[in-house]
């Protein structure tokens, strides 16, 4: 596949042009508010990052993230993708499947391309999301979304109330992160020679069920490792919006 590079307004571009983008079609209609017996009056606001170690862009937005990663009414979530593993500095917590969730988001929005760093807010609003000021805008975006189900984490389980039944049932997943600040020392790519701080960065993702409208209560495996925080995102399929979510 071609692969081109650029750098434009603090964003880092490896474009990957998709051989059949598609936009995803709304599930907007299905969690319209009105005639549900369980809604959630707030939910946090999921705020996701899209980052790598090799792109000397993204420290300002990596720095944002953290700012708000202890919020109560936010989930905010760093995700390493790997398509900058290339450009001379393997990132440390990259995984294929962070980079083939932005890949979702990019088609979901139509395009044909990803870029970092990019900021994701419940699944409906992007921005590059470096400058404090347009990374403030794009999570008080998020605060303005209807809300969905009713959501309720426990240790071992979520519980999802009922409400309209989408047209395609929504994926639930489970999402673990590292709450601390990790010192990350970088020796080589465009940031060679820094050490990076990093917080929330997502360890675990794993999609535990789907959501139809029904009531229903699903069980949370074990955490692979100590330390983590565990949040459940209900999202459409394809890149869609999120429509509730919750973290313990």
């Amino acid at each position: 596949m071609p692969l081109s590079r650029n750098r434009r307004g603090g964003m880092c571009e490896i474009a990957i042009m998709s051989a059949l983008p598609f936009r995803w079609l709304g599930l907007f209609a299905a969690i319209a508010i009105g005639g549900c017996s369980a809604k959630a009056a707030t939910r946090p606001v999921v705020v996701e990052l899209f980052e790598s170690q090799g792109c000397s862009s993204c420290p300002p937005a990596n720095d944002n993230l953290a700012k708000i990663g202890d919020r109560p009414d936010v989930i905010a979530l760093n995700f390493a993708v790997t398509y900058w593993d290339g450009q001379g500095w393997k990132d440390t917590f990259a995984q294929p499947q962070f980079t083939a969730r932005q890949w979702g988001y990019a088609h979901g929005f139509g395009r044909g391309n990803v870029f970092t760093p990019e900021v994701v807010v419940n699944g409906r609003h992007d921005g590059v999301g470096a400058a404090p000021a347009d990374f403030t805008q794009l999570v008080g975006a998020g605060s303005g979304d209807a809300a969905g189900p009713a959501i309720t984490l426990s240790a071992d389980k979520v519980a999802l109330g009922d409400g309209t039944k989408p047209a395609t049932a929504a994926d639930v997943w489970l999402v673990r992160y590292d709450p601390h600040i990790l010192q990350v020392p970088i020796r080589g790519g465009e940031n060679g020679g820094r050490t990076l701080p990093h917080k929330n960065i997502v360890r675990e993702l794993v999609r535990i069920g789907g959501w139809n409208g029904a009531a229903e209560a699903l069980s949370l495996p074990a955490a692979t490792r100590p330390g983590l925080v565990t949040a459940v995102l209900v999202q459409a399929p394809g890149g869609g919006p999120i429509l509730t979510a919750a973290k313990g």
